[in-house]
């Protein structure tokens, strides 16, 4: 999709306030929904994606499978809100040996495995709005000693609230940030995606932001590797769902 134009900066893929923040986007529900709604919080319109079960209600980038994205700019952010419930991502990315790695980022797994084509890893969000920074390069250095070429794919699963999907050219400070990429508290105008450092100001409870880092302790996957509901069958029974989604170590069905 984005392979022949020139890349630079910040690219947008999905903007909730937009006329149509899905266009690139296809979307798939089963026991869920995807829709767009105002945020209390923020008081502005959002994406929410929402289900009983991670694996069969998201969004995924481009909407035709038989294309790619083709963005070469190496940090991944994402606005999103936690809703205290089972949340996962996924990129598809080609690095330098031509080779596709899906990496899964999930807040119900707690260890991070590595297969040759996939890895999965835990993730950690604060209550309520969360700017997540996936760097891309480092992703392939550390855990495959490759290097980063292009994302082919996004895909962001059910249970969040969606605000912006960007790439960037590099991290950029929320002082060099244009208007629209921030997030504002409704009365004051005050940013509230601000660095993990920054302590919370008393009366609010949303506005850490958050990145998303490669454990050390990553360890390879075997066939005896913990369950993970986004491997299930979309086919499967509603009793499958998040609500009873396994623990880390228990084996596979």
């Amino acid at each position: 999709m984005f392979r022949p134009t020139f890349q630079n900066g910040l690219l947008s893929i999905l903007y909730s306030v937009g006329s149509n923040p899905l266009q690139f986007w296809a979307k798939k529900t089963n026991y869920g929904h995807i829709k767009r709604i105002v945020d209390d919080d923020i008081h502005s319109l959002v994406v929410e994606v929402e289900g009983t079960n991670v694996s069969t209600t998201y969004i995924t980038c481009p909407a035709d499978p038989t294309k790619t994205l083709g963005v070469k700019l190496p940090f991944l952010i994402l606005v999103v809100k936690n809703l205290n419930k089972y949340f996962s991502f996924e990129i598809q990315i080609m690095d330098h040996k031509n080779t596709r790695r899906r990496i899964r980022a999930s807040n119900y797994q707690t260890k991070m495995r590595v297969q040759p084509f996939l890895c999965t890893m835990p993730m950690e969000l604060d209550d309520g709005w969360n700017q997540i920074q996936f760097s891309l390069i480092d992703f392939c250095q550390a855990t495959y000693s490759t290097n980063y070429v292009e994302t082919l794919s996004v895909q962001i699963h059910a249970n969040c609230r969606v605000r912006r999907v960007y790439f960037s050219d590099k991290l950029y400070t929320e002082a060099e940030l244009p208007d629209e990429f921030k997030l504002y508290l409704p009365v004051h105008k005050k940013p509230i995606c601000k660095s993990k450092s920054e302590a919370k100001k008393p009366g609010t409870d949303i506005g850490l932001g958050l990145t998303l880092n490669i454990p050390q302790d990553s360890e390879a996957e075997d066939s005896e590797a913990a369950s993970d509901p986004q491997d299930q069958p979309e086919g499967e029974s509603e009793t499958s769902s998040v609500a009873s989604a396994p623990e880390e170590g228990e084996p596979e069905e």
